[in-house]
């Protein structure tokens, strides 16, 4: 079974001036691969709150899903956060969430989203809203399994 974080960025969100909607539409979606959420919390956009979140969750669970903060905006600090946790980036899952967007919109090149692992856990940050996270997430859904496998020092084979 693959454990998850789900950290949602939002001002308005951790004030509760708006409801959160993104996270609990990851955690369904996870919900296909078996995975079970152990953690989920909302915090403002503030870039040590968020690493300090993430180094937290690391070795606490399998994945941890970020879900706003990443875009141009100045509050937007969520993979500026995720590239001072990381140890090793995995840029095919960021590019093929923005190329899958750009299907839908071209403002999804905007994106800054990031994804990596630190330890034995993997975090990918996904967009603030909710359709975008479902569409982001379904394309890389498939694959996360093989890769929380890969991380934790599987030695089964990649090719198929």
């Amino acid at each position: 079974m693959i454990t998850a974080a789900i950290l949602t960025l939002s001002d308005k969100g951790s004030r509760g001036e708006r409801k959160d909607t993104s996270g609990p539409a990851i955690a369904d979606i996870l919900k296909r691969i078996g995975a079970e959420v152990l953690h989920y919390d909302i915090l403002p956009d503030e870039q040590i709150l968020i690493k300090e979140k993430l180094l937290y969750y690391c070795g606490r669970v399998d994945i941890v899903f970020t879900t706003g903060g990443t875009g141009l905006s100045p509050r937007d600090v969520t993979p500026d956060a995720t590239l001072e946790v990381i140890e090793k980036q995995i840029p095919g899952i960021a590019e093929t969430m923005r190329m899958e967007g750009l299907k839908k919109t071209r403002r999804s090149m905007l994106s800054r989203a990031v994804a990596g692992y630190r330890g034995k856990t993997l975090i990918i940050n996904l967009p603030g809203s909710p359709a975008a996270v479902r569409e982001n997430l379904e394309v890389i859904l498939d694959v996360l399994p093989h890769a929380v496998a890969k991380i934790k020092g599987s030695q089964e084979e990649c090719g198929r």
